[in-house]
């Protein structure tokens, strides 16, 4: 505490610890921010000397100005003694420029609205198929059982995964996030790293109609994209294919429990309220807690100077509570618009599957609303360790189905 010379009341350097988000209470620290020091540089330990910033308005700014501040450089905090992230200027998500316009423009057909809207039917029958399964089980863990089968199940079909890898691709995917302790979510990572680079070495030898394929086809500069790069935007893909819809799905739920008011409202008027609650949801889960930029020049923001070289780390669920864009933004409301929140991202590194996430989203929560009459917890929910997302590890929960099923529109 005496280290920071901008508060007496709040501990900045306590939004670099896990602890903080496990315990799920890092708003007091954010509003406070927001509203003594939005833009501020201090000592973050073992990730150095960084500027955080608090208030919507600048996030927003930055992430919307690549020509200022780079991705290229890292998007996540690391130990400064673990080096640069092997993803820099490499992937899709950490990389700027003609690369990433040529990565980015590779993929985005997959999750253009046309594709989309060819999916729509098998992953409204998955979904079906997954809250079934959970019924029939009445008590499960809804993040591994309910919320994290649907989008593994799109990667594996824009992957083009054999149905017989399946099980141990999720298996491993299930561990690289979920799994209690930092040593078995690393090794379950090395596996499904692994298993990519046999996978694009067989597609780049018979390509076929899938995204593996599309990503070891792409040529940068006139060559080939490297093998190691290839298998890093597979994973890239994976995880942002998966992490924001599984966390935003059981934070989502876990509100609705704790907001009974809310879950008869979207059990009532599904249709009306559904376009809304998914922004809510994603804007009040905001998975994502925090992202970083490089300055790639001295520039001004919130009335701080920031040298070239200096990393931002932008608070992305502080900005989702910002009054200042939110009206009672504290309040848990399926019905709020406009709802322009920050939970996947903005500018030109604006989640490129964001409409493939709201369809995921919307898909197993109508299938809850048809098919279970009430979600209550029948055992304590564990979140996450991590300062990189936020949510929970475990939601053990109960569904107690409807007498009959109702047909939704």
């Amino acid at each position: 505490m005496a280290d920071n010379p901008f508060d007496t009341e709040y501990d900045i350097g306590s939004l670099v610890e896990g602890a903080t988000y496990k315990v799920g209470n890092p708003f007091e620290v954010w509003q406070w921010m927001r509203e003594n020091a939005p833009v501020v540089r201090h000592d973050a330990g073992e990730f150095g000397t960084i500027w955080s910033l608090t208030r919507f308005a600048d996030i927003k700014a930055v992430l919307r100005n690549a020509d200022v501040f780079t991705s290229s450089s890292g998007i996540l905090l690391r130990p400064m003694a673990q080096g640069d992230d092997p993803g820099s200027n490499r992937t899709l998500a950490l990389s700027d420029d003609s690369r990433h316009a040529t990565l980015r423009t590779a993929v985005a057909g997959w999750f253009a609205p046309r594709n989309l809207r060819l999916l729509e039917e098998s992953m409204s029958t998955a979904a079906r198929i997954v809250v079934s399964d959970a019924v029939s089980k009445s008590r499960v863990d809804f993040v591994t059982e309910v919320a994290a089968r649907l989008p593994l199940e799109v990667v594996w079909t824009f992957f083009d995964i054999p149905t017989n890898d399946r099980a141990a691709v999720t298996g491993w995917s299930m561990d690289a996030f979920c799994a209690a302790t930092a040593v078995e979510r690393s090794i379950a990572h090395l596996e499904i790293l692994d298993y990519f680079s046999s996978l694009v070495e067989k597609r780049r030898e018979h390509p076929g109609n899938d995204l593996v394929s599309v990503l070891a086809g792409i040529e940068f500069e006139g060559r080939l994209l490297p093998m190691e790069e290839v298998v890093l935007n597979c994973d890239n893909l994976l995880v942002g294919g998966t992490e924001n819809v599984r966390l935003a799905l059981s934070g989502g739920i876990h509100s609705l429990i704790d907001h009974p008011d809310q879950w008869d409202l979207l059990r009532d008027d599904f249709s009306r309220v559904i376009p809304t609650a998914v922004d809510e949801i994603l804007r009040w889960t905001a998975s994502a807690t925090h992202l970083v930029r490089t300055a790639r020049q001295d520039t001004e923001i919130g009335g701080q100077w920031i040298r070239r070289g200096d990393r931002v780390v932008l608070w992305l669920p502080s900005a989702n509570r910002d009054p200042d864009e939110f009206t009672d933004p504290d309040s848990f409301d399926l019905t709020r618009t406009p709802n322009r929140h920050l939970a996947l991202g903005s500018g030109p590194h604006h989640c490129i599957g964001v409409q493939l996430a709201k369809l995921e989203i919307r898909a197993v929560l109508q299938e809850l609303i048809g098919q279970v009459h009430r979600i209550v917890r029948y055992d304590q929910a564990k979140r996450l360790d991590s300062i990189v997302v936020n949510g929970f590890r475990t939601l053990p929960v109960q569904l107690e189905p409807r007498l009959s099923v109702p047909v939704l529109e």
